[in-house]
C-alpha cells in the first residue's frame, strides 16, 4: 500500500548570520514524512536536528533563513512564506498563513513542558482556550473535550486535575498535559523534541508508549529528535542520522539499528549506555564536530573517523543506496573502497537487545 506523504523536504539549506558571518546550519537536507509513521531524527548537539524541523514551522530565530530548496506541504511551499517587516501587509498575510499551519496543521512538543505551560493558569484552561480558539468549541463543550483528552493521555481524575495548576503536577505528567495541548488541534504531524530527556527511565518509558499508542490511534505522522539511540528502538519507524548539518544515514529502524553503513551511526550505537558492561568504559567518540562557519571540505566526520581514507578529506561523499529502503552517506560503500571490519558491539548489537529485552524484539 502507497504511503500517504504529508512533508517533502527537498535541498534545504539554512543559515545563520552570526557575528557578521554565515554559519551554515543545513547543508543540502532531503527528507519525506508519511502519516501514520515515527520518525526519528538523530545526532549530538549541534548537529541541525532543531533547526531542521523549525524550517517546518516557520520557527527559525531572526537571523536564521532558508538559503535554498523547496518544504512542500500539500500544493503549499513553506519556504515561500517568507518574514516581513512587522505592520507591513505582507507580514500580516503570512502571518495569518502560520497561524492556520502551526499548532493546527503541524504541533511541537519541546523538552522542557514548563516552557508551554502557564505557571499562573489553571491546566484546563490551557486546553479549553485552544479547543475554543482553533477548533471554534463552546465553553462547556470544549471543558469536556478538555477532560478527554487528558484521559487519553493518561492523567488519573481527570475531572479533579481539571483545576489544578502546573506546579500541582509531576515532569511526566506535566508533559502528558503538553501532549494533550497538541493534540486538541488535531494536526497531521507532531514534532517532539527530546521530549523525554528531563525525564527520569520509567516516566521517558511511558511517555514514549504513549506516543506510540496515540500515533497509531490517530494516524498522525510524529517527528522525533533525539540524540539518544536507546530511545529511537521503542518508537520509530524509520532513523535518520545527522551530523553537521546533513543527514548521513537514513532508514527504517532495523536497517539502522542492525545493519548500519557509516561509521558515525557506529560511533553512536558504541555509546549507547544500554549496552555499557560493568567495570568497562563507556564508548566516546572522539574529537569535535567541525565548525560550520566554514566551508566543509570532504566528509564532515573525516576527522573524528577512524575509518576514514585520503578521498574523505578530498571529496564529500555521495548517498549510496544500500537496501530498497538504506541510504548512507560513506565512501565505505564505493565498490572501489577497502573493506573494514565494524566494531565488535555494533555487529554484536541484536544479540544484545535481545538478551536485554529478553527476546522481545
Amino acid at each position: 500500500m502507497e504511503r500517504e506523504k504529508i512533508v517533502e523536504l527537498k535541498d534545504i539549506e539554512v543559515k545563520f548570520r552570526v557575528r557578521d558571518r554565515d554559519l551554515t546550519a543545513i547543508r543540502r537536507v532531503s527528507l519525506d514524512v508519511f502519516r501514520g509513521e515515527t520518525l526519528a531524527i538523530v545526532g549530538e548537539s549541534g548537529s541541525g536536528k532543531s533547526v531542521l524541523t523549525k524550517t517546518v514551522t516557520g520557527m527559525l530565530e531572526n537571523n536564521g533563513r532558508i538559503t535554498n530548496g523547496t518544504i512542500m506541504y500539500g500544493d503549499l511551499d513553506l519556504t515561500k512564506i517568507d518574514s516581513y517587516e512587522e505592520g507591513s501587509y505582507i507580514y500580516e498575510k503570512n502571518h495569518d498563513a502560520w497561524q492556520q499551519i502551526r499548532g493546527r496543521k503541524i504541533a511541537t512538543i519541546f523538552q522542557d513542558p514548563m516552557t508551554s505551560l502557564n505557571p499562573l493558569r489553571r491546566i484546563g484552561s490551557q486546553i479549553t482556550e485552544v479547543l475554543i480558539h482553533v477548533r471554534g468549541f463552546e465553553k462547556e463543550e470544549a471543558k469536556a473535550e478538555a477532560i478527554n483528552l487528558l484521559d487519553k493521555v493518561g492523567i488519573p481524575n481527570p475531572e479533579e486535575r481539571f483545576m489544578d495548576y502546573p506546579f500541582q503536577y509531576s515532569g511526566g505528567m506535566r508533559q502528558r498535559v503538553v501532549i494533550a495541548i497538541a493534540l486538541a488541534c488535531q494536526p497531521e504531524i507532531l514534532i517532539c523534541d527530546e521530549p523525554t530527556t528531563a525525564l527520569d527511565v520509567t516516566v521517558q518509558a511511558q511517555i514514549l508508549d504513549l506516543l506510540k499508542a496515540l500515533t497509531d490511534e490517530l494516524n498522525i505522522a510524529v517527528i522525533f529528535i533525539t540524540h539518544d539511540l536507546g530511545v529511537v528502538a521503542n518508537v520509530a519507524d524509520r532513523v535518520a542520522v545527522m551530523y553537521s548539518g546533513q543527514i548521513v544515514e537514513y532508514g527504517v529502524s532495523d536497517d539502522v539499528f542492525y545493519n548500519a553503513q557509516h561509521p558515525y551511526t557506529w560511533a553512536l550505537l558504541s555509546s549507547l549506555p544500554q549496552l555499557g558492561e560493568k567495570g568497562v568504559d563507556l564508548f566516546a567518540i572522539p574529537g569535535t564536530p567541525p565548525s560550520l562557519y566554514n566551508v566543509i571540505v570532504g566528509d564532515a566526520f573525516a576527522p573524528r573517523n577512524p575509518f576514514a581514507m585520503e578521498i574523505d578529506f578530498v571529496e564529500e561523499p555521495p548517498m549510496f543506496q544500500v537496501s530498497e529502503t538504506h541510504f548512507a552517506k560513506t565512501w565505505l560503500l564505493d565498490p572501489r573502497a577497502p573493506k573494514v571490519e565494524r566494531p565488535k558491539i555494533v555487529d554484536s548489537l541484536h544479540e544484545r537487545v535481545m538478551a536485554i529485552l529478553g527476546g522481545d524484539r
